[in-house]
């Protein structure tokens, strides 16, 4: 395109999108009920509901939706606190939106709706968040009245339906890898929790249900529990720590004062890497090996474990490439007789205990390194570890694989997005490229 080439630049009134805004207050909880969404289901531009979100009843969904009833291609924004985060709405859903947000809706005459969603999204959408950002003592805010004002670039209507289909793909192949991933990992822990919890194939063998695997496998397992300080566990099996599972390093930062400790060489992972991912394949920080070198002892070889332990406890994740972690979070670095897959699993679970707080014990509020080591873990057979890394190493690199191809599409949608709302990379080069990393 031409070096003069613009596209007209209208607010977001002038371009017929409207502003809703919602109740300023919260309707009370209910243990089942209609979705009640708030700043935390806002994730990536989705909304995601994992059980957490807030249900309320079916007559204060009638309350809460008489001024503001969400509908396709809605697109719910943050004005208090993350302020101008966005997520858009799909078909077929019934939810209330929560204070602090409200919703942009586009009337179809200067906007197509389903391009509104990454409008929203672009470069010159967080420039106007930045220029009409509230800054208060506690959280930053956008005003309900000024929000309309937002002036973005806005592309003749032909050229949005092109650019919506294209982002649109993108982010559908994105969302799709993320839900074979999680069903993957779920087949993984299910394995886990019949064999390591449930302990499924000592029962089978005491006659009390079925068998369900191979008798070459089944055979390894014992035909009784025994007491433990535990509770119940499989005859030949111990209870142990995690120190048995492998080495623990407790991370540490090298000196921020120092810009030369920082660079490109050293994936630096922090609490904000690990949230709802299996492995750390990105970081938003790396170290330079001058500084990493500064604290030898803290390198960490791929298929180590971290676990978050301060600030947000029991977030785990393994390492995929040799890296360091900050002082919030403690690693393992399992002995080889463990395999690759049976302490990332029993980390999870350690995870799920320190989010929890644990059955009360002391163990779980103390997560020094030193407390860390003690948390108690199951030692289970060698023969049994063999099988089960046999079996579930192969799903979690699979997982693996996928989610570096959910981030290789997602940067790639980045930055696609703001060439073509600027009519700097034309449809066709965009397609290509496309083309290339699919």
């Amino acid at each position: 395109m031409s070096s003069d080439f613009t596209w007209p630049k209208l607010t977001l009134k002038e371009a017929g999108v409207t502003l809703i805004d919602c109740d300023h207050k919260t309707p009370k909880a209910k243990a089942s009920g209609y979705p009640y969404i708030a700043i935390p289901q806002l994730k990536d531009g989705h909304v995601k509901l994992d059980g957490s979100e807030r249900r309320i009843s079916a007559e204060d969904f009638e309350q809460w939706t008489k001024k503001l009833l969400p509908q396709e291609s809605d697109v719910i924004v943050v004005r208090r606190c993350n302020s101008g985060q966005s997520a858009h709405v799909p078909k077929n859903v019934k939810w209330a939106i929560g204070q602090n947000l409200v919703v942009l809706r586009a009337d179809g005459k200067r906007v197509y709706p389903p391009f509104l969603r990454w409008l929203l999204r672009g470069d010159e959408w967080w420039e106007q968040v930045r220029k009409y950002i509230n800054v208060g003592a506690v959280f930053d805010s956008l005003k309900c009245r000024e929000i309309p004002l937002f002036e973005l670039t806005i592309p003749p209507m032909k050229e949005q339906i092109e650019f919506a289909q294209i982002l649109n793909s993108l982010d559908d192949r994105i969302a799709l890898l993320r839900e074979t991933n999680a069903t993957l990992e779920a087949i993984a822990q299910t394995l886990f929790k019949s064999w390591f919890v449930d302990f499924d194939p000592v029962h089978a063998n005491a006659g009390t249900q079925a068998p369900s695997l191979p008798a070459e496998i089944q055979a390894l397992f014992p035909s009784r529990l025994v007491e433990s300080p535990q509770g119940l566990i499989p005859e030949g099996w111990e209870v142990g720590t995690v120190a048995d599972l492998g080495d623990v390093i407790c991370g540490k930062t090298p000196p921020t004062s120092k810009p030369e400790n920082y660079g490109d060489d050293v994936p630096f992972i922090t609490i904000p890497d690990m949230h709802g991912k299996i492995a750390a394949t990105q970081t938003a920080r790396s170290l330079s090996k001058l500084g990493a070198d500064t604290q030898p002892k803290k390198y960490l070889r791929p298929g180590s474990i971290c676990v978050s332990c301060i600030a947000t406890p029991g977030l785990v994740t393994r390492v995929t490439e040799t890296s360091q972690t900050n002082q919030q979070i403690n690693s393992v670095v399992p002995f080889e007789k463990w395999g690759d897959s049976y302490p990332l699993f029993a980390m999870q679970r350690v995870g799920v205990l320190v989010r929890s707080g644990g059955s009360g014990g002391s163990v779980f509020h103390n997560l020094s390194k030193s407390g860390f080591e003690r948390i108690p873990v199951l030692l289970p057979s060698e023969g049994v570890i063999k099988h089960f890394d046999k079996i579930s190493s192969p799903l979690v690199e699979q997982i693996i694989a996928y989610q570096k191809k959910a981030q290789t599409l997602a940067e790639l949608r980045d930055t696609l997005l703001p060439r073509l709302i600027s009519g700097q990379l034309r449809l066709p080069e965009a397609e290509a490229e496309l083309s290339e990393v699919m």
